[in-house]
């Protein structure tokens, strides 16, 4: 089976479509008096663009560590009114549910902005009573799974890979699929996860109406801030 070229998803027809009026930010974000979308635009834009002939040329681990802050401002801002908050993790990603001290936690794994989104995307598919949940009540078994566990795996993955995706390419970056089994016992070249994640992030394109709330509003920002870096001929 030929490769799947994800960036060839008609990333800038959802983002035409999130931004038509009258979309605003006055109905997307829950706290828009303080959502400065031009601030963050501009922000992203300098991030994006980055002199190697600079004097103090930047490292590509400090340019991500900027990235991930940017991101991590961006959603608990537009988020904030939902009591959740993005951290980084230490090690491996987890949601912790909010309590009567704090807010829920997010924390993704080792401060990669790729895991931000992942884990963004599952929080966006659970619904409210899953958010009172530890890891939202999910069953996961780690890299070594059974042929029949990675099935069952890969079943539950299809939609959040598929919001991971649609934020990625709505922010510019290359997006993978993550079977995330490096160590299976077992052939693993029949699988229809790619293909599968592939056609979900379309029927999210072509039926955005579709998409949970609060991918969509995330998306809708995403798509105000990050549009400058959608290469225009991927619609």
């Amino acid at each position: 089976m030929s490769a799947i070229h994800f960036s060839k998803l008609a990333i800038s027809k959802l983002a035409d479509y999130l931004t038509q009026p009258p979309t605003s930010i006055a109905n997307d974000c829950n706290n828009a008096a303080y959502f400065d979308t031009e601030a963050f635009k501009q922000q992203w834009q300098q991030l994006q663009h980055i002199d190697p002939n600079e004097p103090k040329a930047r490292s590509a681990e400090s340019i991500e560590k900027e990235q991930v802050d940017w991101l991590i401002d961006l959603f608990n801002t537009v988020f904030s009114a939902k009591n959740v908050e993005l951290v980084r993790g230490e090690s491996e990603p987890e949601y912790f549910p909010a309590t009567e001290s704090g807010p829920a936690r997010i924390e993704f794994a080792h401060g990669f902005f790729q895991s931000a989104l992942h884990e963004i995307s599952h929080w966006s598919l659970a619904g409210s009573h899953r958010r009172t949940l530890p890891d939202f009540g999910y069953w996961y078994a780690p890299d070594g799974r059974t042929e029949a566990q990675q099935k069952a795996f890969e079943q539950v993955e299809i939609k959040p890979q598929a919001i991971e995706c649609l934020f990625s390419l709505m922010c510019g970056r290359p997006f993978r699929v993550s079977q995330d089994n490096l160590h299976a016992d077992f052939d693993t070249s029949q699988s229809t996860f790619e293909i599968d994640v592939y056609n979900q992030a379309k029927l999210y394109i072509d039926a955005p109406q579709n998409l949970p709330r609060d991918a969509k509003t995330l998306l809708t920002v995403l798509a105000l801030v990050c549009h400058d870096s959608i290469d225009n001929e991927m619609g």
